[in-house]
This record gives C-alpha cells, structure tokens and sequence, in this order.
C-alpha cells in the first residue's frame, strides 16, 4: 500500500509541475523560448514549437489573429514549389515561377526550393486562395521590381518574404504604360488578407497599403524599416466605402529609419495593438475622415518628446475630439506621447489576445522573415 501511494503522489507531483510548454527531443524548453515559442505572441506559439512545422506547413493557416483571422490562404490545396525566380515573361508566366502559381485558378500552398531574389517585371498578381510561404528559404521579392498586388481577391496568406527595393513597373492587368505605384504590398478591394513574418524597406510608395473597402485584414510580425510613408489603410477622405474597413497591426517593430504612417487610417476601425516603435520621423499613427484606432498595449520609445499621433488634414479640434482615438495600456518612452480623444465604444472593445505592454520586447525582438531549418525549430 505505501508503495502504490508513493506512485500515487509521484504522478499527481509531476502533472502539476509539468511545463506548459511542449517539449522537444532533447527537453531544452529554455531553446524553445529562445526560438520565439512560449513568448506570449499567439501566432508565434501556434507553429514555432513545432520542430516539425515544415511536414504541417497548412497549420499556418490556423494561426492568424485579428480581423484577418479568417484568411486561410491555399489551405487545403497541394504544394507550388518555386524552383525559378525568373519573370522572363508576365503574360505568360512559366511552369516553376512564383508568378504562375499565383495565377492559377486553384488553392495552392507555395513554398521555395532554395534562396532566391525574384525582380518581377510587373506587378505581382496574387489570386484568391493562396498562400506565399517563404520558410526554409532566404526569398527576396522587389530590388528593383515591382512587388505584390491583391486586388478583388480573398483568402491570401504572405509569410515570410523580404520585400524590399519594390518600384514602379507596368500592371499585369493594364494597357500598356500604365504603372503600379511600387508598393511592397498592395491590398486593394480585397478581403481575409494576412500579411505575416515579412521584412518590408525601402519601396517607392507603401509598404503595405490596404485600400478600396477591403476588409478583414490583418499585418502581424512583420519588420518595418527604412521608408518614409510606411503603411496607409484608407483609400481617400471621399471614399466612404472604406467605412467597411477592418484592419488589425499586431506585434509588428517599426523602426529604425521610417517617418510616418504607422499606420495612415480613414473610415474604418483599426486595432494597433502590442506593436514596437523605436524612434520616428513625423508621426506614429495617423489618420482623416473619423477612423476609429485603438491602440492597444503598444510599446513608443521616440528619439526626443515627440507626440505619436497626428490628425491630418488640420481637422478642427471641434471635429476630430469626436473621432475615437484610444489610448489603452501604452508605454510610453522618452517624451513620447498620445492625443487621445472620442469616447470607448463597442467596437475598439481590446481584442482577447492583446497582451501588456511589458510582453511587447519579447514578443517582437525577432520580428520580421526567419532564418528557418526543416527539421529544426524556426
């Protein structure tokens, strides 16, 4: 009897000191922290424990947070594998090539089969039900080129790409001369559209621009630098339609080396929430034509007392004291501070996987596309 209530005890001891987090071959949870798994980020704990993420590459798509939780990509479909970067002919794009995965008519999980730099001579056209998964490889996409559209589409996933150096460059749908504006990202009349992991600098419009009434989005994770008008969500103060609009910017670092629209926002309701900002030009957030920003367990460190808000179009106080622009949990650094105003309402009720402040170092300090080993954590 004292033996079976020894073992008894034993069993009930090592359940209750078990780790909440799963454990690899060799039991190093502290690796796995260090990974980027248990930090409190929710997307990055969804798939970053797995040491095997690269055989259950679809689980991604159970991942996504905020209002583009519904974006689920390619799921279901087979595996694109890009084997060529080249774009030697957009209207009629090869066997192998990005582009001709991302026109094709069927969900498809695209994946590449080594390092590569893609110089797309037009825009990049991503239909619906895709997902553009970089991990395992080194992927750049723009230096020169132009860079990714989604227009009139749903269901899209980008992970893990570096966008960077996006230029003009004739529209895959167009006469010719006609030209996109070099945007890395461009989100246009679209909806469940989930931008995640990717490193965005240095393109000759946005970064990321979600417009045209496009809906249930979400940018998470990424790394945003070197730019000056980083990310606008809004078509124009006369487009309406944009009241539509959901758009959550989540566990993103902005900074070093960009100036403003962090983001731009018109219309709609947009949720800033547990994202890093290290130092900015003119302003952090900004935005016309009444948008409702909640901004939510942010982390603003600016350079010198610098204010993050920015109403603009010189609205009068009158006018823009209405707009609800919250506050909620910010940490504020080194002068910098938030123009409040509105009033809370239902919906910039904090989303349930906002985190403190205090979570946003550890939650970010990796943001951006990852350096990924099949077989190994990411």
């Amino acid at each position: 009897m004292a033996i079976l209530l020894f073992l008894f005890f034993t069993s009930i001891l090592s359940i209750s000191y078990s780790s909440p987090l799963p454990v690899n071959a060799s039991g190093n949870i502290s690796a796995r922290r260090q990974a980027g798994c248990g930090t409190g980020n929710p997307v990055d704990d969804c798939w970053r424990c797995d040491p095997c993420w690269a055989d259950n590459r679809q689980r991604l798509a159970d991942c996504a947070i905020g209002f583009g939780r519904n974006a689920i990509g390619g799921k279901g479909g087979r595996t694109y594998v890009v084997t060529d970067p080249g774009d030697e002919d957009p209207a009629n794009p090869a066997p192998g090539t990005l582009r001709y995965g991302l026109v094709q008519d069927e969900p498809l999980w695209i994946i590449f089969a080594c390092n590569m730099t893609i110089r797309p001579k037009r825009e990049l056209v991503v239909s619906s039900h895709k997902t553009v998964d970089g991990r395992g490889a080194s992927v750049v996409v723009g230096e020169g080129g132009a860079c990714f559209t989604v227009r009139n589409r749903s269901n899209v996933i980008i992970h893990g790409i570096t966008i960077r150096g996006c230029r003009p460059a004739p529209k895959s749908s167009a006469r010719t001369g006609h030209l996109s504006d070099g945007d890395g990202v461009s989100i246009f009349g679209a909806r469940d559209v989930w931008v995640d992991r990717c490193t965005l600098e240095d393109c000759a419009d946005g970064l990321v621009d979600v417009i045209a009434a496009s809906t249930g989005v979400t940018v998470s994770n990424c790394l945003l630098t070197n730019h000056n008008k980083a990310m606008l969500l809004g078509h124009n103060d006369g487009y309406e339609d944009d009241r539509a609009m959901r758009v959550t910017v989540a566990f993103n670092r902005f900074g070093p080396g960009l100036v403003q629209r962090m983001p731009r926002c018109r219309f709609g309701v947009f949720h800033v929430v547990n994202n890093d900002y290290v130092n900015w030009g003119k302003y952090a957030i900004g935005g016309s034509a009444s948008p409702t920003i909640l901004s939510r367990g942010n982390r603003f460190c600016a350079g010198k007392k610098k204010e993050v808000t920015k109403r603009d179009g010189d609205p009068p106080k009158s006018e823009w004291q209405k707009w609800n622009w919250i506050s909620d949990g910010d940490l504020m650094f080194n002068g910098a501070f938030f123009t409040a105003s509105g009033g809370p309402g239902a919906e910039v009720k904090a989303p349930s996987f906002a985190k403190p402040a205090s979570f946003v170092a550890p939650m970010t300090a990796s943001a951006g596309a990852l350096s990924c080993s099949k077989g190994s954590l990411c």
